[in-house]
């Protein structure tokens, strides 16, 4: 019933999108162009990554077949499209195989599986196809955020970044000046956020065949479900960034004409009495909050427990990316803030679901929520006090988030469970 459910609302969230984008943006929603790629060169996106996540459930033998099957079909498209000279700019010449061997998975599971061997297949290709309707889902929100969203509110969170210090103008100019190594390093890690996410998955769900069944918990429900509700916080508070809103656009070019003033990064800005400004219909307002910090703390707690390199694996993702976000201009301070409660609030909720919401975990679900509640509302209607107060205020907003993080780790720690001692057997002495 639960993955019944999961499915319908699933199918409730990505035809309610096709009709808003096509109603109110005119454009193709996450149906149509998910459709398209069966046939059409791929956009961008996680196709063999989402092969890969099905891969957990098939035998090795399988595993190679299936990996056969979708390099050989895409070897096909791309000849095809080569001999009748089709267009593919914009898009990968790879990935077409990868969604034919899902749905041909998929086909197998109702055609010639029963019993548990055709739900543990269907979980399997529901997840890979899950993460890569995802990325869909998630282009269409940024694309309904930037027209339904004409105002955005960059100077309200602007003003409340100086009680941290302007993190991102610093960031940004640390940044300029190790180019061009450290940029190039910071783009591959920023953009390949997605390719990490399935190698930690991938090794929490390497047993899944042996076992024949999911693991209770893994990244890839965290992962969605950030995804699934950050997008309707950018609707609640939508924001550009600084590179946007105070400087020239991440293409150097445009932007500045919706700028504030070209000040990203050298010179902070102004403090003064922060209103609504428009902004284009293009550019996504997806900064409040930092969903790609969320994600990278996800991934820093779900490596916790795996071997070493992975553990400094996820420690160096995390940091990185938080260096790209403030470094880049993407990211104002505070929206990096409450991104790591987002993450560590939805963390928290889906194993308290696991564990059947115990008196702990719903205490630090409401925690975690209140306190992140409270940064937005102190974002909108604190700002300038924030900045007029910045040796106050600044340590509050990192207390804030500092309580959650010791809530979360103290919690979690209590639900592990605790080996108890072996009592000794006392001997008694034997008679002389």
């Amino acid at each position: 019933m639960f993955w019944v459910t999961a499915g319908v609302a699933a199918l409730g969230v990505l035809i309610a999108l096709e009709i808003v984008a096509r109603r109110y943006c005119g454009q193709p929603g996450p149906i149509t162009n998910q459709a398209r790629e069966v046939i059409l060169a791929p956009k961008p996106g996680p196709l063999y990554g989402g092969m890969a996540l099905m891969l957990v459930v098939l035998t090795w033998r399988q595993r190679f077949i299936a990996v056969a099957a979708a390099i050989g079909i895409d070897a096909v498209f791309v000849l095809v499209r080569w001999a009748v000279g089709a267009r593919t700019s914009g898009s990968h010449p790879f990935g077409n195989g990868a969604l034919w061997v899902m749905l041909g998975c998929a086909f197998i599971a109702v055609t010639r599986r029963t019993g548990q061997e055709r739900v543990l297949l269907l979980k399997g290709v529901g997840l890979g196809l899950l993460l890569v309707t995802g990325r869909k889902i998630g282009d269409t929100w940024l694309l309904i955020t930037s027209r339904t969203r004409p105002m955005v509110l960059d100077q309200y969170v602007a003003a409340a970044d100086h009680a941290l210090g302007n993190p991102s103008w610093l960031a940004g100019r640390i940044v300029g000046a190790t180019d061009p190594i450290g940029p190039l390093l910071l783009h591959l890690v920023y953009g390949q956020l997605a390719v990490a996410a399935v190698v930690v998955a991938l090794y929490q769900l390497r047993d899944v065949a042996a076992e024949r069944r999911f693991p209770r918990h893994h990244l890839v429900r965290t992962f969605l479900v950030i995804g699934l509700l950050g997008p309707g916080i950018y609707m609640l508070f939508p924001m550009v960034g600084p590179v946007f809103a105070y400087g020239p656009g991440a293409s150097g070019t445009g932007g500045v004409q919706w700028a504030v003033a070209d000040l990203w990064p050298h010179t902070p800005p102004p403090i003064h009495t922060p209103h609504p400004m428009p902004y284009d219909e293009i550019t996504p307002r997806n900064c409040m909050p930092s969903l790609h910090t969320a994600w990278a703390t996800a991934i820093f707690l779900h490596t916790r427990k795996g071997p070493r390199f992975l553990r400094f694996a996820g420690a160096f993702w995390l940091i990185a990316t938080l260096t790209a976000t403030l470094g880049f201009g993407y990211h104002y301070g505070a929206d990096l803030v409450a991104g790591v409660v987002f993450a560590l609030t939805i963390e928290a909720a889906l194993r308290s679901f696991d564990r059947g919401w115990d008196r702990a975990g719903l205490r630090l679900v409401a925690h975690g929520t209140t306190v992140f509640a409270a940064l937005l509302l102190a974002y909108r209607y604190l700002p300038v006090e924030m900045a007029g107060q910045p040796w106050l205020s600044g340590p509050l907003l990192l207390l804030a988030m500092a309580s959650v993080i010791h809530g979360f780790i103290r919690t979690t720690r209590s639900w592990e469970p605790r080996l108890a001692p072996v009592r000794q057997r006392e001997t008694q002495p034997e008679p002389v």
